[in-house]
């Protein structure tokens, strides 16, 4: 006789930058298995590689390749599609940094977070398109989740931050023709980004410093010394510290 087949409940979410509306299952004992053995080997490129699959694995929308979403999406699919599948809450610790007689507190705060409230801020006032001279605009895209997994075999900061650059580019208008990033060469784009100024290459850096964000706003008071703290926590790591 045939064991009895559990239905599973499904949910709806619209990401916050790519605007895609998806539908998704939780999480299985198995996939939540997998994910708990990477977090333990604290490998971050296995950690990746398993939400990659966990995410794909419970992806009930057709078309939607995981890779091609940009990473803030991700994280805040991640986080959605943990409380649907274990729970809304997690409890985190973090320390107190207040400073008594000259020495930091110290003391572990414990604090409870809802998933469901955690959201990204998009600043509507900024823009994707960057002025780099008179006529040369590019126009920029978030960086996608595909470039984990290329970062995870570099090792210099400077290559890092230079390959995400590249693949963020959508493309390079001069007033009369647009040259496409995906059309374009790694060495072209190497070499115009090289060839910016000082001050065009920073507006570049002012893009990526200035990208959304998942955050929480988290108030706490210090059960040791009385301390009142305002955190406001930023990136997928800080919510399951």
């Amino acid at each position: 006789m045939a064991l009895p087949k559990i239905d599973t409940p499904t949910y709806e979410l619209t990401l916050p930058l790519s605007k895609k509306t998806i539908k998704f299952r939780p999480f299985l004992v198995k996939e939540q298995k997998n994910l708990m053995m990477a977090m333990e080997d604290d490998n971050k490129e296995t950690i990746e590689r398993n939400i990659k699959q966990v995410l794909t694995n419970c992806t009930l929308t057709e078309g939607v390749n995981i890779e091609d979403l940009p990473v803030t999406d991700i994280e805040y699919y991640f986080i959605n599609l943990r409380a649907r599948s274990v729970g809304e809450i997690v409890e985190n610790k973090y320390v107190c940094t207040n400073v008594v007689d000259e020495k930091q507190c110290g003391n572990r705060m414990e604090v409870k977070i809802n998933l469901l409230e955690i959201q990204v801020d998009v600043d509507t006032s900024k823009t994707n398109e960057i002025q780099i001279t008179d006529k040369i605009v590019l126009k920029m895209k978030y960086p996608k989740f595909s470039i984990i997994e290329k970062l995870s075999k570099k090792e210099s900061a400077v290559e890092i931050a230079f390959d995400i650059m590249i693949d963020s580019v959508e493309s390079i208008y001069d007033g009369e023709q647009y040259y496409y990033g995906n059309e374009t060469s790694r060495e072209e784009m190497m070499q115009f980004l090289e060839s910016l100024s000082q001050d065009q290459f920073s507006k570049l850096e002012s893009f990526f410093e200035n990208l959304p964000k998942i955050n929480k706003k988290v108030d706490m008071k210090c059960s040791k010394c009385g301390f009142d703290h305002t955190m406001n926590l930023e990136g997928l790591e800080n919510f399951f510290g």
